[in-house]
């Protein structure tokens, strides 16, 4: 048996949401916010974290600085039951940190790199990374110092006779070049959001980025917001809704997706079941402030599946 379901090698910083701020930001004035959460952050850990929070054993590769932000988050990713011993730490560098600017229905969001830019093929263990079912690769443009090699990653761990999931999140230099239809060749679940979707494919139309994408992948999830999510596998589709809830904030909702999505996954469901699944824990996270927030709290987390789950026939 797999020492893990899921490995995960990617970034791991913090976020900072700050609420109640004004649309426009008008220079040298001193504005204020009304709330603020220091959360965990990050598209990998965030999948790491809640996978782990919904019953998975999860392994997780990153590196960190020797600051304090970067103690916390990996403190809090392996509070989180993720197993952590391979995160290394880079001597005099500083973490990254997102600042999230949220307003009502959308935000800016504001990364400083820190050490996301510093893992590196050699940072791998690639023993420990085949050990699973699994492996997963979030914020695939962020990995400026991995880039290079991810072909290489995803065959090594197709050989090792895992499966493979990639979610690109966005490419800040809005290029969506890099290697990426590549690197496709190796995934065998692609969760894009309709955006990333569109601009990987090169299309206009998101059903048609869809349809494009599902030529390349066998397997393509397109997170759709608010309107659920919709997965092609080869001519077949399948559209799933969103589960409506009072939400706080969308940070890591699609992460929070991605790893509702896999929990069935790997559990063997259909491909309805996965999706419903997927929509449900990216429904729980909106409900608390950040990506992980509603995934600690052990007593909430398990009320809220346990009110969904019989009714979506998940396992």
């Amino acid at each position: 048996m797999s020492r893990f379901d899921v490995t995960i090698a990617g970034e791991l910083n913090l976020d900072l949401i700050l609420y109640g701020l004004p649309e426009d930001l008008p220079r040298e004035r001193e504005l204020l916010a009304n709330r603020m959460m220091l959360t965990l952050g990050s598209s990998s850990a965030i999948v790491a974290h809640n996978l782990a929070a919904l019953g998975c054993r999860v392994g997780f590769i990153s590196c960190i600085g020797d600051d304090p932000l970067g103690q916390i988050a990996l403190e809090r990713l392996g509070a989180g039951g993720v197993d952590v011993s391979e995160v290394r730490r880079r001597t005099g560098k500083q973490t990254g940190l997102t600042v999230l600017l949220q307003r009502d229905g959308w935000r800016n969001i504001i990364t400083y790199p820190g050490t996301i830019f510093d893992l590196t093929f050699d940072d791998l263990n690639l023993n420990y990374l085949s050990d699973s079912r699994h492996f997963h690769l979030s914020s695939y443009f962020l990995h400026r110092g991995l880039r290079d090699r991810v072909v290489e990653l995803l065959q090594k761990m197709k050989a090792a006779g895992l499966s493979v999931s990639l979610d690109t999140n966005d490419d800040p230099e809005d290029l969506w070049q890099a290697g990426l239809m590549d690197a496709l060749r190796f995934v065998d679940v692609f969760l894009p959001n309709a955006w990333e979707a569109k601009k990987t494919a090169g299309a206009e139309d998101a059903q048609a980025a869809l349809a494009l994408l599902a030529r390349r992948v066998p397997l393509v999830v397109m997170k759709i917001g608010a309107e659920g999510a919709v997965a092609q596998r080869g001519q077949e589709r399948f559209n799933s809704p969103a589960i409506q809830v009072d939400a706080v904030d969308s940070v890591g909702a699609g992460d929070s997706f991605d790893a509702g999505f896999l929990w069935q996954y790997l559990r063997g469901a259909d491909l309805p079941a996965c999706l419903a699944a997927g929509n449900l824990a990216g429904a729980l996270s909106t409900t608390r402030p950040g990506g992980t927030e509603a995934f600690r709290d052990p007593e909430y987390r398990e009320t809220f599946l346990a009110g969904n789950a019989a009714n979506l026939k998940l396992r």
